[in-house]
């Protein structure tokens, strides 16, 4: 069923039509250790009630994984809620190949020295649009409870004048602050056009950022491949591996869950 030109990504208690792979770092190769083991996981994705959740699985082993739409898009408004735990790095993939290791990622990093609201080029050299990063504030008890901006000295990301100047438009990350919504609901809503496409994103009715990668100048952004591989498909979302970072960018019982995940075909 559509409403208003939109298609729901998933239906409201299963997950038909799409399928999970593990997260392989393909510099590796197919046979390394790391990715022999990491070929085991493909997280723990559930949905209920029209939420779906995806964990690492078993909590805490450390491997992440990707769910991938069987669907495949070209130019697209993709609209979602997101509430994810403290921490965890997940975001979603537009135009993803079919093992999910190339595509136009938007970030969704609710961890130390993440970005919420930015572009990373999975497989496509690895640009990284971001003009800020974020961290949390803690409570009495040790709790987080509410977002900060982070100190460029204390970042594990340094940013630089290199990624923002890759965006097109950003708010400031003060601004970003009022408009995001600790521990709840935030909606975002995407918008994917071009060849080598213009992507924006809104988070709660407000426009945060935006990337041309037609006019993109960067050494980390590969043009031809960008061509060849991502002019169209899936939709993925992800559960990172811990890496260098440990539980600090997916902690034992993280979860990422999602809801209204409803896409509009514009070509």
């Amino acid at each position: 069923m559509t409403e208003n030109g939109f298609t729901p990504l998933f239906a409201q208690n299963s997950l038909a039509g799409c399928h999970a792979l593990p997260r392989l770092l393909p510099w590796l190769g197919p046979n390394h250790p790391r990715n022999l083991e990491a070929a085991k996981h493909t997280g723990l994705w559930t949905i209920t009630e029209g939420v779906l959740e995806g964990r690492q699985s078993p909590p805490g082993c450390g491997y992440g994984a990707y769910l991938l739409t069987e669907g495949i898009y070209e130019d697209f408004i993709l609209e979602f809620d997101a509430k994810p735990d403290w921490p965890c790095d997940t975001g979603i993939y537009l135009r993803a190949t079919d093992d999910a290791l190339t595509g136009y990622q938007v970030l969704v990093d609710h961890r130390r020295s993440g970005s919420l609201a930015g572009f990373y080029g999975t497989g496509l050299g690895g640009f990284h649009a971001i003009r800020w990063n974020v961290d949390a504030e803690y409570d009495v008890s040790g709790s987080p409870c509410r977002l900060k901006i982070e100190s460029p000295e204390d970042t594990l990301e340094p940013i630089g004048p290199e990624k923002p100047a890759l965006l097109t438009y950003s708010v400031p990350g003060e601004d970003f602050l009022r408009i995001w919504k600790w521990n709840d609901w935030n909606s975002y809503r995407v918008e994917c056009r071009g060849e080598l496409p213009k992507i924006s994103i809104s988070v709660n009715g407000i426009p945060v950022a935006a990337m041309d990668a037609s006019t993109m100048m960067s050494d980390r952004f590969d043009r031809e491949k960008a061509l060849e591989k991502c002019r169209l498909g899936h939709i993925a979302i992800e559960v990172h591996d811990n890496d260098r970072m440990g539980e600090a960018r997916w902690g034992r019982e993280a979860a990422c869950r999602w809801r209204n995940m409803r896409i509009c075909r514009l070509s």
